[in-house]
């Protein structure tokens, strides 16, 4: 028993040895290192990557949290690697849980943009009970007589071929004046943006069996929102839409825009702007 005590005590005159010499890289002897300060003094978490979001869904093949990246498999297309990290938010059946809960096999619904260039997800749910998948981006080419349709990666430009059911479903979505008008096969021009809605045949497709039609060639929009950046070179500014909850890179020719010269980033405007199947170019701008 006496050893014992004689242990505990040495031991607490160790850790009040230890204390002053942690404390040596404070501003005085008796401070704490930044490691022991408080919370409040902790970098705080960076913001996530304000560009342009898009979906896409699959099988999880691998995941890696050393290097904090998966990879996704979805039917028709290449294994895609994503990074997450702190910011990103996933979900199991709508219930929030761990990154340590992710595993291969489990099917996902990945919301991503862009980070240094790089695929990053801002979201993933995990779909207990769904093998259906989700895949955002542009038509580049449909086959009537076939039914495949090939649309690009909003962001990756990775394409995935997949086959239209014969009974699927369109339906325009966005703006009012857009998504009232009907849609059908004749939406699917080169250029459209689109998400699709699919699920696996077993037999390595992935069959198309609700598409949402989001922009079609040809298209005027109308964005009321603020812009968040201006690059006068590349002839494009950035447009957060209060719409949409969104951004929008919009391009612009000087000459159509004469009162280009005017507005700053921060500026809220209205932007009337013609999707011509690549990107979106302004027609006329007002400064609110």
């Amino acid at each position: 028993m006496k050893r014992a005590v004689r242990f505990i005590l040495l031991s607490g005159s160790a850790l009040l040895v230890m204390l002053p010499a942690l404390g040596q890289q404070g501003s005085d002897a008796g401070s704490f290192p930044a490691a022991l300060k408080s919370s409040a003094d902790l970098p705080s978490v960076a913001q996530l990557p304000s560009g342009r979001s898009t979906a896409i869904g699959g099988v999880i093949a691998q995941v890696d949290p050393v290097r904090d990246q998966l990879t996704l498999n979805a039917a028709g297309m290449r294994p895609m690697k994503i990074l997450f990290d702190e910011r990103t938010k996933i979900f199991r059946d709508g219930a929030k849980i761990s990154v340590l809960e992710l595993r291969p096999t489990q099917h996902a619904s990945i919301q991503t943009t862009l980070d240094d260039g790089k695929v990053f997800a801002v979201s993933i749910h995990i779909l207990s009970n769904s093998l259906e998948s989700v895949y955002q981006g542009r038509v580049i080419n449909y086959r009537p007589r076939t039914g495949e349709i090939t649309v690009a990666d909003a962001l990756s430009g990775e394409p995935l071929t997949l086959v239209v059911s014969k009974d699927a479903v369109f339906s325009r979505q966005g703006q009012r004046e857009f998504s009232s008008m009907a849609s059908g096969l004749s939406d699917l021009q080169t250029g459209t943006l689109v998400s699709v809605n699919f699920r696996p045949d077993g037999q390595g497709r992935g069959i198309a069996d609700h598409l949402s039609i989001l922009a079609t060639p040809g298209s005027t929009f109308i964005f009321d929102g603020s812009i968040s950046q201006i690059d006068s070179h590349d002839g494009y500014f950035v447009l957060i839409s209060s719409q949409e909850d969104q951004s929008f890179r919009i391009f612009f020719g000087a000459s159509q825009l004469p009162g280009l010269a005017n507005i700053r980033a921060g500026n809220r405007v209205r932007a009337m702007a013609l999707y011509d199947g690549t990107r979106y170019v302004a027609t006329s701008l007002t400064i609110h």
